[in-house]
Order: C-alpha cells, then sequence, then structure tokens
C-alpha cells in the first residue's frame, strides 16, 4: 500500500503508528482524539505492537486525557497491559506539562501573572484523583521562591499545618504565600474546614510579618480565589 509520498506504508501496527505520528506532526493534537495522544505516549514505552486498545481502556478507566495522565501510578498499573514503562511514560508528560507551565511563574512577579499562576495550578492539581494542597512561597517582590506540595489526602479532605507552613516560610526567607489545593469533587466551593484552616494560617504568618495573599481552589470546573470571595 502506498501513502501518495512513494512511500510504502505497513497496513499493520507499525503502519498505524506512522500514519498516527504523521497526523499529530502535521495537524496538532487538536486533530486527535484523547485515546490518540495517550497512543502516541505508549509508543514510546512499547516499541512495537498495537496499543489501540489499551489506550482505549485508559481513556474508559480515567475519562479523558487529562484524568489519564494525572492517575496515581498505582492505578494506571492496575489495567491490563500497563507495565512500568507505559505508567513512566504517562507520568512523564504531566510533569513535563506541569514544568512547562510553571517555568513562567519563576520569571516575574506571580501577583502580576495570575492567569499563568491559575493555567499552572488548574494543570498541576485540577485532575488529581485526591486532595493535594500546594504552597508558593514568594519573596518581597513577590517572585517565587520554592513551590512546594504540602500534602496529600483523601477524595475530600487534606490536613494543613498552619505552624508548619509558616515554620517552613521562614526557613525559606519568604515575606508571603499562596495556598493552592484541589476539590476532585470538581466544585471548587470553600468547605466551612477550609474557611477556617485559612483563617488560622492567616494569623499565624501575620504575627510573623508573612503576607497570605491568597488560598485558591481549583477544580475540573473552575476555580475559587479567597481573596475574590471577601474571605481574606
Amino acid at each position: 500500500m502506498y501513502d501518495g509520498l512513494g512511500e510504502v506504508q505497513d497496513p499493520g501496527p507499525e503502519g498505524h503508528r506512522q500514519r498516527l505520528r504523521r497526523r499529530f506532526l502535521a495537524a496538532g493534537a487538536d486533530a486527535l482524539a484523547d485515546y490518540e495522544l495517550i497512543e502516541l505516549l505508549l509508543f514510546l514505552a512499547k516499541p512495537r505492537g498495537d496499543v489501540k486498545p489499551l489506550a482505549k481502556r485508559l481513556i474508559a478507566r480515567f475519562g479523558s486525557f487529562a484524568e489519564t495522565i494525572s492517575a496515581e501510578p498505582r492505578e494506571l498499573a492496575k489495567v491490563d497491559g500497563m507495565g512500568e514503562a507505559s505508567v513512566a511514560a504517562l507520568k512523564t508528560a504531566k510533569a513535563a506539562a506541569d514544568r512547562l507551565l510553571g517555568e513562567p511563574l519563576l520569571k516575574r512577579p506571580v501577583l502580576s501573572g495570575w492567569k499563568q499562576l491559575l493555567d499552572y495550578c488548574h494543570a498541576a492539581m485540577a485532575h488529581e484523583p485526591v486532595e493535594v494542597v500546594r504552597v508558593l512561597y514568594l519573596d518581597k517582590r513577590n517572585q517565587l521562591i520554592q513551590d512546594e506540595m504540602q500534602g496529600r489526602g483523601t477524595i475530600d479532605h487534606t490536613p494543613l499545618y498552619p505552624r508548619e507552613v509558616v515554620k517552613r516560610a521562614l526557613d525559606l526567607g519568604a515575606s508571603a504565600l499562596i495556598v493552592v489545593h484541589n476539590h476532585p469533587t470538581g466544585d471548587p466551593t470553600p468547605s466551612q474546614a477550609d474557611i477556617s484552616t485559612t483563617a488560622q494560617l492567616k494569623e499565624a504568618a501575620a504575627t510573623l510579618g508573612i503576607v497570605l495573599h491568597d488560598h485558591l481552589i481549583v477544580a475540573r470546573h473552575g476555580h475559587a480565589s479567597f481573596r475574590a470571595k471577601g474571605l481574606l
């Protein structure tokens, strides 16, 4: 079979791989379905064979491309056909996306790049299957010193310890903080526990001259800013 360019195409799995790669390079990711993007990543881990059925199983299990690459490694490994190399390929894609979106935050004051911050937080956390808390530690010019994972919890709770956050801020010489966590339920509305803990953190930070700029909640269906809601 010829592809119109004078090259013979293999009608089997290898031919499919070649066609999919060419379509991606010619038209970009928007031209591919979620399972096809997963296929491209699996090609890196499985140099031979048909990975389309595995890609479709992953999408059926997790729901979308974003949720698949955001899934916990142990959950990915439960899907039939997923080995260590395949899990690593998907998680590498997630790490690369997070780093790409996070890098601009290092080059300007965080508060002047609010859209980049929201894009980064959404990509990094909105599709997490459990609650995750991150703390962005800022210097006096509001430039990012450190972005740290504070903890992982359950589907609807993760602990945030104000004393530990403030102690870490002092260790880093931070002048300000932004706290970010996700709601895996998809609803970014702050809970009463979120409001209470944030008030405690603000008070603990203020006693040492550290400003809590905001607490952001990100979810699949949007985000909530404590400052914008008048909760800070």
